[in-house]
Formats: structure tokens, sequence, C-alpha cells
């Protein structure tokens, strides 16, 4: 029989079951990306650091994420809480996320005002993020005063961004405990989706997030629609065009449904 593949071997895909996981998933990815483009040196990934920056902004302006965010914490600390004493749970584990909870509560608490403000209140940083809007836009004949920031020392421009993304800090880790309890109460099973597809009834269970992994190799697309009474996966493949075709073979997969 087969080794069954590493993680490493695997393509993990996720789907969110409703918008407040959609939002978490979206701002995560914003915040990774971010992590990576404000730690290098290159003007290019400065520019890009930015533009993420104004991407976070712009997706936190549309809700109001703070009040989310501790609901959200206040919900798992008070589930969380409930196992305390209990003889199946390691309490030491269990000690050390509730006290994570609770100081992310509390920084977000002593944060005024909405998230990225701080950002929307900066007439340089707004008059860089509408000419970004424009193709080409963020030229050095349009925007001297950026192009003379990009031409400053890699550090003075590193200690510029750190300045401006600290405010954030307290939402990218509660989205980022959020979505750590929310993946850590998945049920994982290994499943086979016959001729490329798999269906499987909910019974209006709640869920919040849908994870995929599939090997890498076997270069399969899972295309995922769900709703509160059963999913579906239909697995595609990407010919020459990168248009999706269906895959009309059997393919197995890993599939875990977190819980909401």
């Amino acid at each position: 029989m087969d080794a069954p593949p590493s993680p490493q071997d695997l393509v993990l895909y996720e789907y969110p079951f409703n918008e407040r996981v959609r939002t978490l998933l979206r701002l995560e990815d914003l915040f990774d990306k971010l992590q990576y483009f404000q730690t290098q040196t290159h003007p290019y990934c400065h520019h890009s650091a930015l533009l993420t920056l104004f991407e976070i902004a712009e997706v936190t302006s549309r809700s109001d994420i703070k009040s989310e965010l501790l609901q959200e914490l206040e919900r798992d600390r008070q589930s969380l809480a409930a196992l305390r004493d209990n003889p199946n749970v390691a309490q030491d584990a269990l000690r050390s996320v509730l006290v994570a909870l609770e100081t992310t509560q509390t920084n977000l608490n002593g944060f005024s005002g909405k998230a990225g403000q701080h950002l929307r209140d900066n007439e340089w940083l707004m008059s860089v993020r509408s000419r970004s809007i424009i193709p080409g836009g963020t030229c050095e004949f349009d925007l001297p005063s950026y192009h003379a920031w990009l031409s400053r020392d890699a550090s003075k421009r590193m200690e510029d961004l750190r300045g401006w993304i600290q405010p954030l800090a307290p939402f990218r880790a509660g989205v980022t405990i959020i979505l750590r309890l929310l993946r850590e109460s998945a049920r994982h099973t290994h499943l086979t989706a016959q001729a490329g597809c798999y269906q499987q009834m909910l019974q209006g269970r709640s869920y919040a997030l849908m994870q995929v992994r599939v090997a890498r190799d076997r270069d399969a697309i899972p295309e995922v629609s769900a709703n509160k009474y059963a999913l579906w996966v239909r697995f595609t493949r990407a010919d020459g065009d990168f248009k999706p075709r269906a895959l009309e073979q059997d393919v197995e997969f890993d599939m875990a449904l977190c819980a909401s």
C-alpha cells in the first residue's frame, strides 16, 4: 500500500461558509503578504507593501471589524473557559490559549477608533492611494514625493512602514487566533470524489469553514459550493490555457469541516 502524502505534498484550499469568515480569510491573506513585503529592502517590495496596506484599510472600512473580532474572541473565550477542570483537556495548553485570548481582547479594547483610520487620516498616504488606483499612476512625474520616498534608504522606508503597520497589530492578532481556533475544530475525513465529483448532506449542522487538501502532483482543483444542508466538490484541471475543465477521474482528497 502506498504511503499517504506528506503535508508538504498537499495543496490546501479553504472555503468560507459565511461573510464573517470570508472577511477574516481575506485579512489573514493580506497581513501575510504585508509581512513579507515590509521585510524586504527593494523599493518595489515597499511599494507592494503600501498597496497591500491600502487593501487592508479598504477591507476593514466595510464593517466594524473591531466589534466583530471582540465578539468572536469573547465567544471563543467563554467556550474554552467552560473546559476548565475537565480531566480530558490539557489544562496548561488551555490556560495558554485563554491568556492569549484575553490579551488580544485587552489590546483591541485599548484601540480607539476604527481599524486603519490612522491611514485614512494621513493626507500623503491617501494621495498615493488615489493615484495607485490608476494603472501606472504612481510614476515619478505623477507623484514626485512618492518617488523621493521610494528613493530613501531602505531602513528609513522600513521604519515608516512599521509606524503605519503597528496600529493594526491588535487586529492581526485577533484574526490569527480566531482562525487558529476555528481550524483546530476541524473534523478530517479522507474521501474519494467519484469521477471528480463529491456530495455530502449536512443535516442542517452549521459549519464556518471547509478545507480541501489534494495531492500537489494530482493537478486537481476543487470547486466548492455549499449551504447548511449540503456541500458539493467538483474537481477540475487547468489545461494549457489555464481554463478549468472537468476532471472525470476519481480523485482522493482530505476534507475538514470546521465548526461555527
